[in-house]
């Protein structure tokens, strides 16, 4: 049974939040102190915290100073505080602090169950992506819990000392280039160069020359001898990239460098003899390529000594928070955002959509989220949901409300629109620049210029 730490020091509360968290294994404390030593003692996951303790209780600055203390103690704990109903800013400050979420009295048992039941799942999720880290004993980027990647992971940490020849399969936005940095970074080759190049992006006249390099005067305007990709990977790991799209006609090469380790440049007579281990990746079904006469067959055995499958974002919906909470991080740090979690809206709607376009969607919604974001807590809103089911947005049919309302969304959405361009968002709303500074004054909206 998880532990569940409840810190509040009026008895009728304790007894009801007890009563109503029966699923856990509660312990009690009234104080910051009794809190703190239980923290130590028995180093629960979650904490709910009532920021009025004695000696203070009137206040918050005995429960803000307990919230501190126990993100020092246990970094990773997730803290729920409780207020009451007139409390909201300390409830936003403590939230700026580190806390994962807040709860206002009165305590109903269906809501905190699931704000509580939530925090122990992520915290459970974090907690096996720390410990798998330290199973492989580096940070290889694959982030996440799903029996999939769990299963990738363990694939990575088997195959990486070996020079096997592996191919990534998997849609777009799922993960290969980072899988394949992965086993580079779990290998022996760690020190040397992780080469990566998309077979896709590249003129199929042009690609011969990327790959191999060209000696001074191959062609026109080949002014000097040129190295090629594979060379530059020389001692490292060479990625392929959407290998299914490279011309035929160049195949036959690549098969010929994979099997002798050795390379012409073009226009060259010398063999160059390399060390690269190559990793490739692909959305396309090569096999189906291979009857159709579009992928050599032999060199699709010789790139699929080991295949590596990587699951779509819909089949790990246990990893979406998780993921989420990494790029919030990294972008409220990029941007000097103060943006802190995710608002409870926001967490539905992470975990009921179906990610078509896998990781690289779910980055790039978090990335515009950090931007949009006038507060401490990315709403659903900002991810860019704007449907009923996902908005907390409660209209009234008090018409300044409802005029506050859009205009305050319409700044924001235009805001990020124009990436923080007060001229351009001005323009874009049709009104002039002291204009739109009057009202994100008036209507109190959080903008960094």
């Amino acid at each position: 049974m998880e532990k569940l730490l409840i810190v509040d020091d009026d008895l009728g509360v304790q007894k009801q939040l007890k009563w109503s968290l029966a699923d856990y294994e509660v312990i009690l404390a009234d104080t910051r102190e009794s809190a703190i030593a239980a923290v130590r003692r028995h180093e629960p996951k979650v904490v709910t915290l009532d920021l009025g303790l004695p000696p203070d209780a009137a206040n918050a600055s005995e429960g803000l100073l307990a919230l501190k203390e126990i993100l020092e103690i246990a970094p990773h704990t997730k803290v729920i505080v409780i207020t009451g109903n007139d409390d909201r800013s300390n409830a936003l400050k403590a939230i700026e602090m580190g806390a994962y979420d807040f709860y206002q009295k009165p305590v109903d048992a269906d809501v905190i169950n699931v704000i509580v039941s939530r925090a122990f799942s992520l915290a459970a999720i974090e907690g096996d992506n720390r410990s798998m880290k330290a199973v492989i004993g580096c940070d290889t980027g694959i982030i996440g819990s799903s029996e999939g990647i769990d299963r990738l992971r363990v694939m990575v940490q088997r195959i990486a000392p070996t020079e096997i020849t592996a191919l990534l399969l998997g849609e777009s936005g799922t993960g290969k280039e980072v899988t394949a940095k992965a086993i580079h970074q779990v290998s022996n080759r760690k020190e040397k160069p992780f080469i990566a190049i998309n077979c896709a992006s590249i003129p199929e006249n042009l690609l011969e020359s990327e790959l191999f390099g060209f000696e001074k005067g191959a062609f026109t305007g080949a002014h000097k001898t040129t190295l090629g990709k594979i060379e530059c990977a020389q001692g490292g790991t060479l990625f392929l990239d959407e290998i299914g799209d490279m011309p035929y006609n160049l195949q036959a090469k690549l098969l010929r460098f994979l099997q002798e380790k050795v390379i012409e440049r073009l226009g060259g007579r010398k063999e160059i003899p390399v060390d690269v281990r190559v990793v490739c990746a692909t959305n396309q079904n090569l096999q189906d390529m291979v009857a159709s006469k579009e992928f050599r067959e032999d060199l699709f055995y010789r790139i699929t000594e080991i295949t590596l499958n990587i699951p779509p974002l819909r089949d790990r919906e246990e990893d979406v928070l998780i993921l989420a909470n990494f790029f919030l991080k990294q972008y409220a740090t990029e941007y000097k955002r103060n943006v802190k979690s995710f608002a409870t809206d926001a967490m539905q709607a992470l975990r009921t959509h179906q990610w078509p376009g896998n990781i690289r969607e779910l980055q790039n919604k978090v990335k515009s989220s950090v931007i949009m974001s006038t507060g401490t807590q990315v709403t659903a809103f900002d991810l860019g949901f704007f449907d009923q089911e996902n908005a907390e947005y409660e209209l009234s049919l008090n018409l300044r409300t409802v005029r506050e309302q859009a205009e305050t969304i319409a700044i924001q959405k235009a805001y990020a629109l124009t990436e923080g361009n007060m001229s351009k968002t001005a323009e874009l709303l049709g009104i002039t620049r002291p204009t739109l500074y009057s009202l994100i004054e008036k209507y109190d909206i959080a903008i960094n210029e």
